[in-house]
């Protein structure tokens, strides 16, 4: 058993160092401006996982033969994993990745809490939190004082464009935002991680300032420009914080030994964060989804609720329902489509394993992919029963008892945004039609063009951010051909409905987009105001060209507003 325990042990170090290595690099492309490189080793390391389950399936093959698919002899293995990786610095991961393996081989439906680990060892905090990985800074001779000694410390490689500069205009913003939340700009210690957070062109400095009981978080935003690095913005509130932090976003390049401390000690700076969302944020998505199915499940034992179709407009390829009491929905691929949609399962699979990999730029929701899912059916309102056997017959098994469903995706729930302009007041709806317009603008830096703009296809997070959470027809902007209306020849091409002219298969008349969105009044108004650009070919095409010259183009995790080069 202990052979079969430090064979799959051994896979799961080797993708670990691995996974490291990748992370580690971070902070050389950032001194060196290597943004593309970054971005490649953003994809390369979320490969590297299951890369290395396939490993330890096959080396565990090796080692016991026959063995691998006995479940007795996993039950007996299990203690023995466990007490090997006991004192690892990392041993959430590590169960975590027999849990992988185990399921690669078995397909295990449900749970299996005798061949998997159901919870982690690492669920109470340590007994002093975020002690190992942060510097601290007394108040001492003053708040500029702490700024400088602060920069000093995280030099990152490179010189800093003007450190005294930067020095001032941090201070000032945290003396106002500490005068703004206290009353004072006083504190009795600052305390910084020591891990550098580096994602795209941005590298992030996380601490938090405590004053007797209370404790204000802090983000410090680095960029590195022609003339060095440079502080970019400076974040002190817990909603600032969770919007960098956001499950739209790209993972973080942050090299860690004890991932368990700088989750709590990021915890304490955002308490609504779920320990699963933080993870992701740290490149951890494995170990996420469990997290995300163990809160499941936990949820289940202790609510009462039915699962019900989630509110919006009813979804021709996928079928999506949730839990009222808790916020994800759950979507699984139709058998059959509308006929209006060319894609099939496949595609539309492909389509979210590219948002996995791409950078979200804020505005893709993040979708975990499950497998071999088994509930309760006690739990399902019989409408919804009827629809998922009706609709999704290939994918859910429904019988006296149960309901498995061999494949879905779980994402965070938002108001469909065609919901939220109908029913919020007009200065709510009018800001977020103008947030839906820049939620365009943001996929298309990143090289995305979602394809149908409807606006039920698009949601508002709890902070008023717009995203996009339908992907069957997203794609390349670059790949698209947008083009100018052609003047109508005759009348009757204005009247039936028919162009009198050839569309190509990734043509799109950005002129046509105000009609499709059917907006009347004054959010129509609004829109224009703010993106009248989006409504004829060139903003694309401008676009287009800086993608294909190279270009990153940078999209801020915080509002212009935020830079202290604004405020200056």
């Amino acid at each position: 058993m202990r052979r079969g325990a430090l064979t799959i042990l051994a896979a799961f170090e080797r993708w670990h160092r691995a996974f490291r290595q990748v992370t580690g690099r971070a902070r050389q492309r950032f001194a060196a401006r290597d943004w593309r490189a970054l971005q490649r080793e953003g994809r390369e390391r979320l490969a590297l996982y299951g890369v290395a389950v396939l490993e330890a399936v096959e080396s565990l093959r090796a080692e016991v033969g026959d063995a691998t698919a006995d479940r007795a002899f996993w039950i007996a293995m299990k203690p023995a994993y466990s007490d090997a990786i006991s004192m690892k610095d990392d041993l959430e991961l590590a169960e975590t990745f027999f849990n992988s393996v185990s399921r690669r081989i078995f397909s295990t439906q449900g749970v299996e809490p005798q061949i998997e680990f159901i919870s982690s060892r690492l669920m109470e905090p340590p007994s002093s939190p975020g002690a190992a990985v942060t510097r601290t800074y007394p108040f001492g001779n003053g708040l500029e004082a702490v700024i400088g000694r602060v920069l000093s410390d995280f030099k990152l490689d490179v010189p800093y464009e003007d450190q005294e500069r930067d020095t001032r205009r941090a201070a000032d913003e945290v003396r106002h935002r500490l005068t703004a939340a206290w009353g004072s700009p006083r504190f009795d210690t600052l305390e910084v991680m020591r891990p550098v957070f580096y994602r795209n062109k941005g590298a992030y400095l996380f601490g938090r300032f405590r004053s007797g009981g209370r404790t204000l978080p802090l983000a410090v935003a680095l960029l590195h420009g022609d003339g060095g690095v440079a502080i970019d913005a400076v974040l002190c509130n817990e909603e600032e914080l969770s919007i960098v932090f956001s499950f739209t976003r790209s993972y973080f390049h942050v090299d860690v030994e004890r991932p368990f401390e700088v989750i709590e000690f990021l915890k304490s700076m955002m308490p609504l964060k779920r320990f699963y969302e933080l993870y992701l944020s740290l490149g951890h998505n494995r170990h996420a989804k469990t997290l995300l199915y163990r809160d499941l499940w936990r949820h289940l034992r202790v609510s009462s609720d039915r699962f019900v179709m989630a509110r919006g407009d009813r979804g021709l390829v996928m079928l999506v329902f949730t839990l009222p009491s808790f916020d994800l929905v759950f979507k699984v691929i139709r058998d059959d489509f509308g006929f209006s949609k060319t894609s099939n399962r496949q595609s539309v699979m492909r389509k979210y394993q590219l948002v996995f990999l791409h950078d979200r730029g804020g505005r893709l929701v993040e979708a975990q992919e499950y497998e071999h899912l088994r509930f309760e059916k006690a739990r399902f309102e019989p409408a919804l029963l009827e629809d998922l056997e009706r609709s999704c017959a290939d994918m859910v098994r429904i019988d006296d008892g149960s309901v498995t469903i061999r494949h879905l995706y779980a994402e965070r729930r938002v108001t469909p945004l065609n919901l939220w302009l109908r029913e919020q007041p007009l200065a709510a709806a009018t800001a977020a039609i103008v947030d839906y317009g820049q939620c365009i603008k943001d996929l298309a830096a990143t090289d995305i063009f979602v394809g149908d703009i409807l606006l039920k296809n698009f949601g508002v997070t709890r902070h008023g951010r717009v995203v996009c959470y339908d992907y069957d027809e997203l794609g390349s902007l670059r790949d698209c051909r947008f083009r100018d209306l052609p003047p109508a020849r005759e009348f009757d091409e204005q009247s039936d409905g028919e162009p009198g002219f050839y569309v190509g298969q990734n043509d799109i008349f950005p002129e046509e987009f105000l009609a499709f969105l059917g907006l009347t009044g004054p959010v129509r108004d609004a829109f224009v105001r703010a993106h009248g650009d989006l409504l004829a070919p060139g903003y694309y095409r401008a676009m287009q060209k800086r993608l294909e010259s190279g270009d990153i183009v940078e999209i801020f995790p915080y509002g212009s507003a935020r830079r202290l080069e604004a405020r200056a």
